[in-house]
C-alpha cells in the first residue's frame, strides 16, 4: 500500500483512468502528516569523478507546473486531478498537516468541504474546481493565511461567500460556476442584500451637497443686501448723519465741473508755465 511509503512528500497521480473513492488510507502518509521545515538541498556528487547532480521534481501548483530544485525537500504534495474518482472528501486527509499542495480538480466528487481543512496550515495552493461538490464553503478556511492560490470554480456550491479573512485576497474567478453563490466578489446579490443600503450614503451625500450650496447662495445674497442697506440705515436713524452725508456728497458733485475746466485749462498752457 502506499501508505506504506514512510518518506512519500509527493505523490501525482494525475491524469490517470482511477475511479472509485479516495481510500481512506492516504490520510495515513507519514512523511505528509509532518509539517517539513528543514530545508535539505538534494545534491550528490562524486568528487573522484567530477560528477555531480541534483534532485528537481515538477509540480503542479497554483495552477501552472512549476519546477522545485533547491527547496524540494520542504515540497508536500498530492494531485490525484483529472481522473474519475467520486465520493466525498474523506475527513481523514485533513491529517495531512504538511501539505503545500492539494489538487483534487476534474474529478467527480460530491458532498461538502471538510470543515477541518483549516488545520492545513501549511497549503499555499487548493484546487477543488470542476467536480459537483456543494454545500456552503466553510467559513474557516479564511483561516489559512499562507494560501496564495485558490480555486473552487465550477461546482454546485450554495449560500453567501464567506468573504472576510484571508479569502478576500481571492477574485471571483476563484469562486465562479457555482451558480448557487452569491456576494463577494461575484455580482450575485444574496437575497437580504437590499440596494437600499447601499445607495442610502449616496443620498445622503447628495442632499448635503444641495444644501450647503443652497446655504451658500443663500448667504452670498444676504450679504449683498447687508452692504447696500445698511448705510442707509445707519443713516435713516440719525437725522444729522444723513444730513452730513447728503451734505458732503453734494457738495463733491457740485465741484465736479470746476475740476474738469481746472484740468482742461492746465492741459493748454504752454510747457514750463505750471504753478
Amino acid at each position: 500500500m502506499l501508505s506504506n511509503l514512510s518518506s512519500l512528500q509527493v505523490l501525482d497521480l494525475a491524469d490517470n483512468g482511477y475511479n472509485g473513492s479516495i481510500p481512506a488510507s492516504y490520510g495515513n502518509f507519514k512523511a505528509m502528516i509532518q509539517v517539513q521545515r528543514e530545508n535539505r538541498y538534494l545534491f550528490y556528487g562524486n568528487p573522484m569523478y567530477d560528477t555531480f547532480y541534483e534532485d528537481s521534481l515538477v509540480v503542479n501548483t497554483k495552477g501552472q507546473e512549476q519546477k522545485y530544485t533547491r527547496i524540494l525537500s520542504l515540497v508536500v504534495s498530492l494531485d490525484l486531478s483529472a481522473n474519475s474518482l467520486s465520493g466525498e472528501l474523506p475527513s481523514d486527509m485533513t491529517n495531512l498537516l504538511g501539505l503545500v499542495v492539494l489538487n483534487l480538480s476534474k474529478n467527480h466528487f460530491s458532498g461538502f468541504i471538510p470543515e477541518g481543512m483549516s488545520k492545513l496550515a501549511q497549503l499555499l495552493s487548493l484546487d477543488l474546481s470542476n467536480n459537483r461538490l456543494s454545500g456552503a464553503i466553510p467559513n474557516s478556511l479564511s483561516l489559512l493565511s499562507f494560501l496564495g492560490y485558490l480555486n473552487l470554480s465550477n461546482n454546485e456550491f450554495s449560500g453567501k461567500i464567506p468573504y472576510n479573512g484571508h479569502i478576500t485576497t481571492f477574485e471571483a474567478s476563484s469562486f465562479s460556476g457555482n451558480l448557487g453563490l452569491c456576494g463577494e466578489p461575484l455580482d450575485a446579490k444574496c437575497p437580504g442584500d437590499n440596494d437600499h443600503f447601499d445607495k442610502g450614503p449616496t443620498v445622503k451625500a447628495d442632499y448635503e451637497d444641495n444644501f450647503l450650496d443652497h446655504w451658500f447662495y443663500l448667504s452670498v445674497g444676504l450679504g449683498f443686501a447687508a452692504g447696500l442697506l445698511l448705510p442707509y440705515f445707519m443713516l435713516a436713524m440719525r437725522k444729522s448723519w444723513s444730513e452730513s452725508y447728503f451734505g458732503f456728497v453734494e457738495s463733491v458733485v457740485e465741484r465736479i465741473p470746476f475740476f474738469e475746466h481746472r484740468i482742461r485749462t492746465i492741459r493748454k498752457w504752454p510747457r514750463g508755465l505750471h504753478y
